[in-house]
């Protein structure tokens, strides 16, 4: 498939810039700003995909509204987006129950937090899972899944960008402290950045749980023509987390304590088992969506 090779080519070469052109960076940023090594190199990164993507999606004609997954009205698109998040919230808000039910998680970490220190963090937390939904599903569930469906069909778009979104999760951030630097920094960057995959049945629990989040995202995708409610899912689903992440830890010594990933402490056994429920329903009700309001 040419465009799943081009997409991966295109992250090879984020992957390779980190360890080529991070040390250059670092020694003329560090002395001036104080950067860390570890968040030049990923900024590199970033730039770097960001600039490649724009280039590739050109390339391959899939730069237009259509291609990305924007193809609905503005009203529209929002509407759905606002309903989808409100479903990953409650989805996800579910499994929380349920893992607080099974004396998974310890919740004394946010006893402490005022009422505004809490609100605070919803908020901020709220902006992080909108901006992880809007960049992770355009690359992914608009012009990745675009285009491979149109070379390969459907089916082989949403496996395809399941696995490289389940992949990309694994991307582990490595310090390395700035009195340790050296010009061969930027490949022991790329290595400990790459080096959860060294491990692959530490993490074949969290592994699973994205391929299947992965999954159900692209079934949506495939169902709706758009990424409204992939974003809105997307963002529900990391919004939830990352307030729990800030609020309890996975509790020492629960005899359930394997369902929880050693990953982060949350994705394992139990979410995939939830995602797998959540599937056809999800799937259904967006394909009753899509085709009331399709044209009779």
């Amino acid at each position: 498939m040419r465009v799943l090779v081009w997409f991966l080519a295109l992250m090879a070469l984020a992957l390779a810039a980190i360890a080529v052109c991070t040390y250059p960076a670092w020694l003329l940023l560090h002395p001036h700003f104080g950067f860390p090594f570890h968040r030049i190199g990923e900024r590199i990164g970033m730039l770097a995909l960001l600039v490649g993507f724009v280039a590739v999606a050109r390339h391959l004609g899939l730069a237009d509204r259509a291609s990305l997954g924007y193809a609905l009205p503005r009203r529209a698109f929002l509407r759905e987006l606002a309903l989808a998040l409100a479903l990953g919230v409650t989805s996800m808000l579910g499994v929380v129950a349920l893992m607080s039910a099974l004396g998974l998680l310890d919740w004394s970490r946010g006893a402490s937090l005022s009422a505004a220190a809490l609100a605070r963090l919803v908020l901020l937390r709220l902006l992080s899972g909108l901006a992880v939904g809007f960049i992770e599903e355009t690359f992914l569930r608009g012009a990745m899944h675009t285009g491979i469906a149109r070379e390969a069909g459907t089916r082989a778009a949403i496996v395809c960008t399941a696995l490289i979104y389940a992949a990309t999760h694994f991307f582990a951030s490595f310090h390395i402290a700035a009195e340790q630097v050296t010009p061969h920094s930027g490949m022991d960057l790329l290595a400990g950045t790459l080096h959860l995959f060294a491990s692959p049945l530490a993490i074949a629990d969290a592994f699973l749980a994205l391929l299947a989040v992965g999954v159900v995202l692209g079934l949506v995708r495939a169902a709706t023509g758009n990424i409204a409610a992939c974003i809105g899912l997307h963002a529900g689903w990391v919004w939830v987390m990352l307030v729990v992440h800030e609020l309890a830890r996975p509790r020492a010594g629960a005899s359930l304590g394997f369902l929880l990933s050693q990953f982060d402490g949350f994705i394992g056994w139990l979410v995939l088992a939830w995602t797998v429920l959540l599937a056809l329903p999800l799937w259904h009700f967006y394909l009753g969506r899509s085709a009331a309001r399709s044209p009779p």
